[in-house]
C-alpha cells in the first residue's frame, strides 16, 4: 500500500467518529489535541519512574564507604640502621724537618697535589757541608792507617820468617852434631823468632784496628749524608697539602721532640681514600662484619657514593655502649672534602622474596603477632590474623595469614566491620609516602 493511500484513508477515518458519523473539522482538531495532550501525561510518567529508579540507585551507592587498599606482594626486604658520621681522611700528618736549617724553597702550597716522594722543601744548611768534609778527611786518614798497618804485618811476618828459619838450622845442626854450636848461640835465635812472631801478632792487630777504624768514619760520613739528605723533604705519601706553615727563608727547628716550638712545614692529608667512624649500637654489634658493603649518602652533594666496612674497635664502650666501625670511602676524583657530614645506611638484615604488605595495614600485637583487613572479591570486609615478620619504614613481612594479591585495607579501619560492603581504591603507598 502507497503512502498516499494510507493518508487517504486515515482523513476519512478522522473525518467520522465512533458511530461512523460525518464530524465537523472543529471537533477534528479538538480529538487531536486530546491525542497529543495523553501522549505527554504517559512520557512523563515514564520518566519520572527511571528518575526515581536512578536516585535510589544513587542512594545505594552513597551509603557503602570507600576505603583505600594496597595488594600483598613478593619483594626485596632489607633493615637498616642510618647512622651520621664526619670525613676523616685516611691519614694526614704534620711534616717535618728532620735537621734544623733555613727553608732555601718551598714547591707547594694549599692545595698542591702531590705523590709520595714528591720535593716539598730544600733546607739550607752551610755548616752541613763542612761537617761533610770533615768526616770524609777521618775516613781518608783510617784508609791509610788501614794501609799503613799492611805495611807493618808485612815486615813483621818476613821478619819472623827469617827469625824462624834460623832458629830452625841451628837447632838441627846442635841435633846432629852435639856441642857443635853454642846453647847460647841457639837460645838467642829462638828468642828472636818468638819476638817476630809476637811483632806478627802486634801487626794484625794494628791492622785490625785500623780496618774497625774505617768503618766507623764510613758510618759517620754516612750520618752526615743522611743528615744532608734530610735538608730535602719530600712526601712520605701521595695526598694533597691542606696548611703551610712555612715560607722561604723560615727558621725550621728539627722536629725531634715533643716540644710545641717546633713549626711544621707543611700539613699532608691523603684525601684519595676517606674514612668515616660510625659509632654502632650494641644492639647492632652483631650484625656488622669486614667487607660489609654501605651506602654513604652526602645531602650536601645530594649524591650517594659506596662504601666498605674496613675495621672496627671489637670492644663496646662503656660510656656509650656504643662500638667504633670505620668505613672506608673511595674519593679518587677529590669531590668529597674531609669534614663534610654523611648518612651511612648501614644494612642489618635483608631477606629476598618475601610477602609483604604496608605497615599502616597492620595493626601489630606484640613483635610477631597482628591483624589485618581483606577485601574480598565480592567486596567484603573480613579481618585476619597474621604472623610477621620483618619490619622496614614503610612495610612489613607478613608470614601467615594473606596470600600473594590480597587487597589489604590501608586506611579506616576503625569504622568497618566484618562483612561490611566496601568500595575499595588501590592506592600507591609509595608514592604518597614520597609526596
Amino acid at each position: 500500500m502507497s503512502k498516499s493511500t494510507n493518508c487517504l484513508r486515515w482523513e476519512g477515518c478522522a473525518a467520522n467518529d465512533i458511530l461512523g458519523r460525518r464530524v465537523p473539522p472543529k471537533s477534528r482538531l479538538l480529538f487531536a489535541s486530546s491525542l497529543l495532550l495523553a501522549g505527554a501525561c504517559i512520557f512523563l510518567n515514564e520518566s519520572c519512574t527511571k528518575a526515581s529508579h536512578a536516585e535510589a540507585e544513587e542512594s545505594k551507592i552513597s551509603t557503602v564507604p570507600t576505603v583505600a587498599v594496597a595488594k600483598a606482594k613478593t619483594e626485596d626486604m632489607s633493615r637498616g640502621l642510618v647512622l651520621t658520621a664526619e670525613f676523616k681522611p685516611f691519614q694526614e700528618i704534620e711534616v717535618m724537618a728532620k735537621v734544623a736549617g733555613y727553608v732555601k724553597n718551598i714547591n707547594v702550597d694549599v692545595g698542591s697535589r702531590v705523590k709520595q716522594g714528591d720535593l716539598l722543601a730544600v733546607l739550607e744548611i752551610p755548616e752541613m757541608a763542612d761537617d761533610q768534609a770533615r768526616a770524609q778527611s777521618v775516613l781518608s786518614r783510617s784508609q791509610a792507617e788501614v794501609s799503613r798497618a799492611r805495611d807493618e804485618l808485612q815486615r813483621a811476618e818476613q821478619a819472623r820468617s827469617i827469625a824462624h828459619l834460623s832458629y830452625s838450622r841451628l837447632a838441627d845442626v846442635a841435633k846432629q852434631k852435639a856441642g857443635l854450636i853454642a846453647q847460647q848461640e841457639i837460645d838467642d835465635a829462638q828468642s828472636r823468632d818468638l819476638v817476630a812472631q809476637a811483632q806478627v801478632s802486634a801487626a794484625k792487630s794494628s791492622l785490625s784496628a785500623a780496618e774497625h777504624q774505617v768503618q766507623v768514619s764510613t758510618a759517620e760520613l754516612q750520618k752526615v749524608k743522611t743528615l744532608l739528605d734530610y735538608t730535602r723533604v719530600t712526601a712520605p705519601f701521595a695526598g694533597v697539602i691542606t696548611k703551610r706553615y712555612a715560607d722561604t727563608g723560615s727558621m725550621i727547628q728539627a722536629g725531634t721532640s715533643s716540644s710545641t716550638q717546633v713549626m711544621p712545614l707543611v700539613r699532608l692529608s691523603e684525601n684519595s681514600l676517606l674514612r668515616l667512624v660510625l659509632p654502632v649500637p650494641e644492639s647492632a654489634v652483631p650484625t656488622v662484619h669486614i667487607g660489609q658493603q654501605v651506602e654513604v649518602r652526602v645531602q650536601t652533594l645530594n649524591r650517594s657514593f659506596p662504601g666498605r666496612v674496613a675495621r672496627f674497635a671489637d670492644k663496646v664502650a662503656t660510656a656509650t655502649r656504643t662500638m667504633d666501625t670505620e668505613v672506608d670511602v673511595p674519593n679518587p676524583s677529590l669531590i668529597l672534602i674531609p669534614g663534610m657530614f654523611a648518612e651511612v645506611n648501614l644494612t642489618l638484615d635483608h631477606r629476598a622474596a618475601i610477602l609483604a604488605v604496608p605497615l599502616a595495614a597492620v595493626d601489630t600485637h606484640g613483635e610477631s603477632n597482628g591483624q589485618v583487613m581483606v577485601v574480598t572479591q565480592d567486596n567484603h570486609v573480613a579481618s585476619r590474623s597474621v604472623q610477621l615478620g620483618l619490619q622496614t619504614g614503610d612495610n612489613v613481612e607478613i608470614r601467615s595469614g594473606v596470600r600473594e594479591g590480597d587487597l589489604v585495607v590501608t586506611s579506616s579501619r576503625a569504622s568497618l566491620h566484618d562483612g561490611q560492603e566496601v568500595y575499595p581504591k588501590l592506592v600507591d603507598m609509595a608514592a604518597q609516602a614520597a609526596h
